[in-house]
């Protein structure tokens, strides 16, 4: 397929599941653009510039992947740096229904960019930031669930 896409998220924290889709996306895309936005719905764990060492380092093998982040609109960014597509994974019909009223609003700002989705591997269909936060908050393994490097910030974060 070729081309530039854009894999964005709020990324709090990179999981086993985001690194699916992204490693995905690299063989399918020439170069793949992960961006942490900062999703003024939640209270994040990290803060941005520790979410962009954390998948820097979660995807430091995979040549064709740059990590960046921004605070504007997703179709602002795509186009400013040149994207043909975003890179959306999709776990189950909840996430569909979500992704579907941002990808029509996203054709609105911007009809030229498409949007790829990408289903989740099985293994991580349950899979959330949100679940690997309450499991590590009262210290459950979750060392299969997110990069070594996450798992480490996790133990960090809530040994305090």
């Amino acid at each position: 397929m070729g081309g530039r896409a854009i894999c964005p998220g709020s990324f709090d924290p990179v999981t086993n599941g985001h690194l699916d889709i992204i490693s995905r996306g690299a063989k399918v895309f020439d170069e793949v653009i992960v961006v942490v936005f900062n999703n003024e719905t939640k209270r994040p764990l990290f803060t941005v510039d520790e979410r962009v060492a954390l998948l820097e380092e979660a995807t430091a093998d995979l040549p064709n992947v740059k990590v960046d982040a921004s605070k504007g609109l997703l179709m602002d960014y795509a186009q400013a740096h040149h994207a043909q597509a975003i890179l959306r994974g999709l776990r189950a019909v909840s996430d569909f229904e979500y992704e579907m009223q941002i990808t029509s609003m996203n054709r609105k700002l911007n009809p030229s960019i498409e949007t790829f989705f990408m289903m989740t591997n099985n293994q991580y269909s349950f899979l959330s930031s949100s679940v690997v936060k309450e499991a590590a908050k009262f210290h459950a393994d979750v060392a299969d669930l997110v990069p070594e490097v996450v798992a480490k910030a996790l133990k960090k974060k809530f040994c305090k």
